[in-house]
């Protein structure tokens, strides 16, 4: 794959967005009606929390948009930290059974997803930017 065709495909569909983008949404959605449906202590502690660092996320992710090239690895890490501790609290979250192992696989696959893309980006960039 050439380095011009990789690049597009870090855009969607010829419009300014980042693939990454849709997919974060899509989790997004996916674990609010999760948050949602947890035993309510359950809710307002972990889930607070959880939703912080999802919209901290998704802020970093829409930054790769708006910044320049050589400054995006700082916010690729910053998205890698963030779905690495989101990761930890929903092994927490089944852990202490506050939500079902499907709910859990599901969440999990989808941020395997993500971070499968996001692996690609870190290579990309980090293959591009070498001085």
């Amino acid at each position: 794959m050439t380095e011009k065709s990789k690049e597009n495909n870090v855009k969607n569909n010829g419009k300014n967005e980042l693939i990454l983008i849709p997919k974060y949404e899509r989790y997004i959605e996916y674990m609010i009606e999760v948050i949602l449906k947890m035993p309510r202590t359950e809710k307002f502690n972990i889930g607070n929390e959880f939703k912080t660092v999802m919209y901290k996320t998704l802020e970093n992710i829409l930054y790769l948009n708006k910044i320049e090239i050589s400054k995006r690895m700082y916010y690729l890490n910053l998205i890698d930290a963030c779905l690495n501790s989101q990761r930890i609290m929903l092994r927490i979250m089944l852990k202490n059974r506050w939500i079902d192992k499907k709910k859990f696989n599901v969440a999990m696959e989808l941020i395997y997803e993500i971070g499968k893309i996001l692996g690609g980006l870190i290579k990309f960039y980090a293959k591009n930017n070498k001085k």
